[in-house]
């Protein structure tokens, strides 16, 4: 689905249902980015956008020296809580964009589902200058996509979200395609045109299964659904449950998980 910029905000009033909800990201990943880059105590990490903090436990435990920045207050109030044990592990609450970091300091940038909200030229460039020589960005992203497994399931739910979802944001229906290389090639390439090397991305794959509440719930940790308004995202909500318990009570989400890789040369 399109993302509706200017919804930053959102996710800051869901804080703590958004750590619990949101999923976070498989072992393989995090072993690609380490036969790029090797961290231990002496290494300085930017995470981006930590949001619930999903993805920044693996990266913490080898001992670096990692600032998370985070645009939503409470956000980064669950991420201090969560990591407090940590003494390599540092909060700003700010967006990227608007942070002052020493250039030329840092070995590993990343970005876990968040980097679309900077704008792409200053963002890029932020963290090119921000690098070390050898430097790697690593950023990578989820993708939801509907239950293959019960297409009929799938279809009504796509109604639901005519009636409700689309209708409220007066755009035109559109049919969510699955992620795939492609979609990833040409996010890889954009690196390119800010002076990094060795570009590379790699797919990863996974099912989640949820009940209807949990379903619901993480519906409510996407901040174009949070933007609706309540009445309507109430009913919205409401429906897609009852069709969801129609069905069985359960649905599987196929998620495709991205990661593009880059380096400072």
């Amino acid at each position: 689905m399109t993302i509706l910029k200017g919804l930053e905000w959102t996710f800051n009033t869901q804080a703590e249902k958004y750590e619990k909800m949101r999923p976070g990201y498989v072992s393989e990943l995090y072993d690609d980015i380490f036969k790029l880059v090797n961290l231990n105590s002496n290494s300085n990490v930017i995470e981006i956008g930590i949001g619930g903090g999903q993805a920044t436990l693996p990266i913490l435990k080898t001992g670096c020296n990692l600032t998370a920045v985070e645009y939503g207050e409470n956000l980064a109030k669950v991420c201090c809580e969560k990591f407090k044990d940590y003494h390599n592990f540092l909060t700003i609450v700010s967006k990227f964009e608007d942070t002052s970091f020493e250039n030329n300091l840092y070995d590993l940038i990343f970005s876990a589902s968040a980097f679309h909200w900077v704008p792409e030229e200053i963002g890029y460039r932020k963290v090119f200058d921000l690098l070390k020589s050898g430097g790697v960005f690593a950023r990578f992203a989820n993708h939801p996509y509907c239950d293959k497994g019960n297409l009929i399931l799938s279809e009504e739910i796509d109604r639901i979200y005519a009636m409700y979802y689309y209708k409220f944001y007066n755009k035109k229906h559109e049919t969510l395609k699955e992620y795939n290389e492609q979609y990833a090639s040409n996010r890889a390439d954009i690196a390119k045109k800010y002076g990094f090397i060795d570009i590379s991305y790699k797919l990863y794959h996974r099912t989640r299964t949820f009940t209807s509440k949990e379903y619901i719930e993480l519906l409510g940790t996407y901040s174009d659904h949070i933007a609706i308004e309540e009445n309507i995202r109430n009913k919205f909500f409401s429906e897609i449950e009852t069709v969801i318990d129609d069905f069985g009570g359960q649905i599987t989400i196929y998620d495709t998980i991205d990661l593009q890789l880059a380096r400072k040369p």
